[in-house]
């Protein structure tokens, strides 16, 4: 499993943590709420937002409209396969 990071704060003040590309992740570079399409990015961006406390599961939940299986298993995926875990059409592949 992946190690929990620490929030960080830039030079404008605001909180980011490393995200999946390894480019900073603030809260305004996150999906935005009426996300319909979920591309391996974006699923990997949420999960590293979640883990590194920029936003709580429960945040998360609320703000996606995902519920906590779906959430726990891009969680899984990732740990288990990376990012490509993520590709709904290589999901058979993956299990």
């Amino acid at each position: 499993m992946l190690q929990q990071q620490q929030v960080r704060t830039n030079s404008r003040g605001e909180a980011y943590v490393i995200g999946p590309t390894g480019a900073p992740l603030t809260i305004r570079d996150l999906p935005p709420p009426n996300t319909g399409r979920w591309v391996i990015r974006r699923k990997a961006e949420v999960v590293a937002a979640v883990r590194g406390g920029l936003l709580s599961l429960e945040d998360a939940l609320e703000r996606y409209s995902l519920t906590s299986e779906e959430f726990l298993a891009w969680q899984r995926s990732i740990d288990r396969h990376g990012m490509a875990g993520l590709r709904t059409t290589r999901l058979q592949q993956y299990r």
